[in-house]
């Protein structure tokens, strides 16, 4: 089988949330923040890159480490984390990082004469006194820096803006010039924060965080995460610094406002955070973006989901699937691992990843894996109690007429097999309890068509779930 694209579109034990997709050349670079497994924090470990042709969206390559943590003046021991940077081509032809460390707010710079090279540090963004953005008097904290250039100007938004905190006013755009560092247009707000947005037309989903700027046609799109967290919003005009107006939701982590296959408002995932943009690979339009893994906040992995535009510009919200990098239905055949899955909820609704209470006494299933941070596990589900269910979308399926699953844990009962989250299982899978990975399958016929899949156990105690083989 042609290897296919998935989400997560990198390998399962990769966690790069934040992602700011550019295709320089014939590929395609995503720069992130880079969170740890198990981690106990946002973002622990070093910024690395990957990449991949722009014509084959499964083949993605890591490039390796491009900027330590440390090599920050500001950092030396480490005690700061790199938060979701962002990266521009100077008119001098280099490449320029964009970052915010976690505990100061100010915009750092580094520099680099490839798109994923090493980057060294080169400065922090000041006026023409040399007194840096975010600590002069007036200034609101930078953070969350995305770019975009256009000839000597270096637009940079920043901002972070908690619900009713009326200390910060927006999301920032301060113009830099060709120096990359030199501030030569004074910040000024391009969008409302909750408390002054009544009447803006952004309420209810008002800035939160993740600015992001990309440019179609005479178009600026501003991509941001709003107050909800979970979901991905747009922003239009044709202005980079004025007249934006909001243009709704691109994609939500938890599937919310999706009605074409469950009810609005029910999540189908885990909620969190959400941070990523839009880009044009090879004339096709993707959204990045990320979910939550483990049960925390703390091990975010990069998503895609391809993306249209109506004639007036706007962009109908998409939904979460496990195929968005290959821009169609997987082939219905063969074996696919369980950390594809789209779909995780379990008997009790939750809409947010990490909420003390059911978290922490353990009803809720997991995309987790084995091992330690860095350690190349494959990932699978775990603690799938009775009723928990995984969803697979899509699925191009003919004459599947056995399905096949892979599962360990002190479990006995079955996992039901439905195309629809709500509707009456095609068959079960008898399963019980082994501390291995074992096999387990039935004569099941998948009805032709694309198909979504759904796996729901019902049963004692708790399974984990590794794969699943059509045949």
């Amino acid at each position: 089988m042609k290897k296919q694209g998935f989400n997560p579109y990198l390998p399962s034990w990769e966690y790069i949330p934040d992602g700011e997709p550019y295709v320089f050349g014939e590929r395609v670079y995503v720069y992130g923040s880079h969170d740890r497994f198990n981690g106990h924090a946002f973002c622990l470990n070093d910024y690395v890159c990957w990449s991949a042709p722009v014509d084959n969206l499964a083949d993605w390559r890591y490039e390796g480490v491009i900027y330590k943590k440390t090599a920050d003046p500001l950092n030396p021991d480490g005690r700061m984390c790199l938060y979701a940077p962002d990266v521009t081509v100077g008119p001098d032809g280099r490449y320029y990082l964009y970052y915010v460390l976690d505990k100061v707010s100010i915009v750092s710079v580094a520099v680099c004469d490839t798109p994923a090279g090493e980057y060294e540090f080169y400065g922090y963004v000041h006026d023409v006194d040399g007194r840096r953005l975010g600590e002069r008097d007036g200034d609101e904290p930078q953070f969350d820096p995305g770019v975009l250039t256009e000839g000597d100007k270096t637009y940079l938004y920043t901002g972070f803006c908690r619900v009713g905190d009326k200390s910060r006013s927006g999301p920032m755009a301060t113009v830099l010039g060709p120096d990359m560092l030199t501030i030569v247009e004074e910040p000024v707000f391009i969008a409302p924060s909750e408390p002054y947005s009544k009447g803006s037309g952004y309420e209810g989903h008002e800035f939160f965080e993740a600015p992001s700027i990309r440019k179609k046609g005479d178009t600026y799109y501003f991509v941001y995460s709003s107050v909800v967290m979970h979901e991905l919003c747009y922003a239009t005009s044709q202005h980079p610094t004025k007249g934006f107006v909001y243009g709704g939701v691109i994609v939500s982590n938890a599937d919310q406002h999706i009605d074409t296959y469950k009810p609005a408002n029910k999540p189908m995932y885990y909620g969190g955070n959400n941070h990523g943009s839009i880009v044009d690979i090879n004339g096709n339009w993707f959204i990045f973006y990320h979910r939550h893994t483990n049960g925390t906040n703390f091990s975010r992995q990069g998503c895609i989901e391809a993306i249209g535009f109506r004639d007036d510009g706007s962009i109908p919200q998409v939904e979460m699937t496990s195929c968005g990098s290959n821009t169609g239905a997987l082939v219905g055949r063969g074996e696919y691992p369980a950390y594809l899955a789209c779909n995780l909820f379990g008997k009790d609704e939750e809409l947010y990843t990490g909420t003390y209470g059911a978290w922490m006494d353990g009803r809720f299933p997991k995309i987790t894996q084995d091992g330690r941070d860095g350690d190349e596990e494959v990932g699978y589900i775990a603690n799938m109690r009775d009723s928990a269910t995984a969803g697979f979308k899509y699925f191009d399926c003919e004459g599947v007429k056995r399905v096949k699953i892979k599962v360990r844990g002190y479990c006995r009962g079955h996992f039901e097999v439905k195309t629809t989250w709500d509707g009456p299982p095609i068959g079960a899978i008898q399963v019980d309890f082994t501390n291995i990975w074992a096999d387990y399958s039935a004569d099941i016929a998948i009805p032709d068509g694309i198909r979504a899949l759904y796996f729901t156990y019902k049963g004692m105690g708790n399974a984990s779930l590794a794969s699943f083989t059509l045949e």
